[in-house]
C-alpha cells in the first residue's frame, strides 16, 4: 500500500533520482506518458554505480536523494534505479509520508513470453544480490531457467561518456554471448542505464532474442499512483523540468539533448 501526502499542490514536480544518467530513460517514459507534469531529476553520478556498494550505503544515498527532492517540493519520488529499489525502497516507504515508485527487472513478462524457457538478466551486482530480487526470481525458477549476469563496468563507461565505445561493445559481447549459447530468447535489462544499450545489443543479439526493460511499466505505475492520490497535474501546458547532477554535466547534457531534445536547465 502506497503512502499518501496531504495538502500539496498537484502542480508540484515529480522527483526522480538515480545513481547517474541512466534514470533519464525512466524519466523519459514518464514525460512521454504525462507531458503536463513538472519534474526534477537528480543524477547522483558522484556515487555511481550503486551496484558495487553495500546495502547500508545504498540506503544512505537513497535517503539523501529523497531528502533533497522533498526539500524541492516533490509530490512523488520515482526511484529510477533497480539497485536502490531492491535495497532501499522498503526503508524509504516506511520513513517518508510520500508515494514512492520503484523499478525492478521485468522478469514476469519475460517468463510469460519465453518459448525456450531460458531468460537472461543483465543487472548490477547490487540488484542481483538483493533479497527483493531473489524473492522475485524464486517465483519463476521452477518454470524457467534464469541466467543472471553481473554488468560490472557498464555504468562506469556510460558515466564517463563512453556509451558508444569499442570498450562497451567488447564488454557486452563478453556478457551476452554465454547467455545466447545457453538458449536465451529474452534478455531482461535490470538497470535503468541499460536501455541506452539497446541499439548496441540489437547488433550483438540474434534477431529472435527479445529485449525487455521496465521503463514504461514504471511510468504507468507513476500515473496510477498520482491518480489514486488526486495528484495529477491538471494543467494543459507542457511541464517544466530541472536536472541536477554532482557528476559530469556534459555527459548528462549529451543524453538529454541528443536523445530527447531537452535542454538541461540546472546543474
Amino acid at each position: 500500500m502506497q503512502n499518501t501526502i496531504q495538502n500539496i499542490d498537484n502542480s508540484a514536480p515529480i522527483g526522480v533520482f538515480d545513481s547517474g544518467i541512466g534514470g533519464t530513460s525512466i524519466w523519459n517514459e514518464i514525460n512521454q506518458l504525462l507531458p503536463s507534469e513538472n519534474s526534477i531529476y537528480l543524477a547522483d553520478s558522484a556515487h555511481a554505480p550503486y551496484g558495487i556498494r553495500s546495502k547500508e550505503e545504498i540506503i544512505s544515498l537513497s535517503e539523501k536523494n529523497t531528502k533533497l527532492l522533498l526539500e524541492k517540493g516533490c509530490k512523488i519520488i520515482v526511484v529510477a534505479c533497480n539497485t536502490a529499489t531492491t535495497n532501499a525502497i522498503k526503508y524509504l516507504r516506511k520513513k517518508y509520508n510520500v508515494p514512492f515508485i520503484g523499478i525492478e527487472p521485468a522478469i514476469k513478462p519475460a517468463s510469460l513470453k519465453t518459448k525456450s524457457k531460458v531468460v537472461g538478466i543483465l543487472a548490477t551486482k547490487g540488484t542481483l544480490s538483493s533479497s527483493l530480487f531473489q524473492e522475485t526470481t524464486n517465483h519463476y525458477k521452477e518454470e524457467i531457467e534464469i541466467l543472471e549476469q553481473d554488468g560490472t563496468g557498464i555504468v562506469e563507461l556510460m558515466e564517463h561518456g563512453k556509451l558508444d565505445s569499442v570498450e562497451m561493445v567488447n564488454l557486452l559481447q563478453l556478457y551476452i554471448s554465454p547467455m545466447v549459447e545457453k538458449g536465451m530468447d529474452h534478455l531482461v535489462l535490470g538497470c535503468s542505464h541499460y536501455p541506452y544499450l539497446i541499439p548496441i545489443l540489437k547488433k550483438i543479439l540474434p534477431v529472435e532474442v527479445k529485449i525487455i526493460d521496465s521503463g514504461f511499466a514504471a511510468a504507468k505505475q507513476t500515473k496510477a499512483i498520482l491518480q489514486l492520490n488526486n495528484l495529477l497535474n491538471n494543467s494543459k501546458e507542457i511541464g517544466k523540468h530541472n536536472f541536477y547532477t554532482n557528476g559530469s554535466a556534459d555527459v548528462l547534457k549529451q543524453i538529454l539533448e541528443n536523445r530527447f531534445n531537452v535542454s538541461a536547465l540546472d546543474f
